[in-house]
């Protein structure tokens, strides 16, 4: 593929607009769990830091640790649906599976139990890397820009922040995440795996492709998760803000 433009109409063209959803069950099965995780262990993390190294409040290094450990949580819980959804996405599987349960079966059936943990390793690299990124690109930013004065104000901010912080995120991250999906995409049949971890697999991808190859990907994903950033946090901050407010 040239380009997004050139991925969508020729997708559209060659396998038809329904292949544009192949793989969308498992996404939505795990997103909003996998954004409250994110958020809580986020949380949940801060004041543990703050007590190991004797701190009254949330530091640079804390809120990078915090995100960091964030993500390694929040990539115990993505990895399974991960693997299961690039399984229904990759256009050689085309047609070998009916829907995600068949593939789920199938992936039992031929690779054993096991299988569902492939790429374990590089998925916490992926996430530990972009929420490290991103919580502790919000810290920074957040204390440059000027204090809000309006909620209109602190929307905006929080926006700011945020898709700032998702772009860093997906900056630092987008190497380890093109590794996993190779590893979760790997067919047995087709002999042993090149790699079976996010190191060895970039240095071979960077030794036999290029350093570009690890950024394959990168535009649709920034194009996603930038925003997609800024509106996390927007509706992060409101709906804590009002659970605060009535419920608490």
């Amino acid at each position: 593929y040239k380009s997004i433009f050139d991925v969508f109409s020729r997708i559209i063209k060659e396998e038809g607009a329904s292949r544009l959803y192949r793989g969308i069950l498992p996404p939505i099965m795990v997103e909003a769990p996998k954004r409250a995780i994110k958020f809580a262990s986020n949380d949940t993390y801060g004041p543990m830091f703050q007590k190991l190294f004797n701190s009254d409040k949330i530091t640079q290094p804390i809120a990078i640790m915090t995100g960091v450990s964030a993500g390694i949580t929040e990539a115990v819980i993505v990895a399974t649906p991960e693997l299961v959804k690039i399984r229904l996405q990759a256009k050689e599987n085309a047609g070998k599976y009916l829907g995600t349960m068949d593939c789920v079966r199938k992936i039992y059936a031929e690779e054993g139990i096991r299988a569902f943990a492939n790429g374990l390793e590089a998925t916490v690299w992926r996430h530990a890397l972009w929420n490290g990124g991103y919580f502790g690109s919000i810290f920074a930013i957040r204390g440059m820009l000027p204090k809000a004065q309006t909620k209109k104000g602190e929307l905006a901010v929080n926006f700011a922040a945020g898709a700032i912080g998702g772009i860093i995120g997906t900056s630092l991250n987008t190497p380890s995440d093109v590794v996993k999906t190779r590893i979760q995409n790997h067919n047995p049949a087709n002999g042993p795996p090149k790699y079976t971890t996010f190191l060895a697999g970039a240095r071979t991808i960077a030794r036999e492709e290029g350093l570009r190859a690890l950024y394959k990907g990168y535009v649709p994903k920034v194009l996603r998760l930038g925003p997609g950033g800024g509106i996390l946090l927007v509706v992060y901050e409101y709906v804590t803000t009002y659970m605060r407010n009535h419920w608490m």
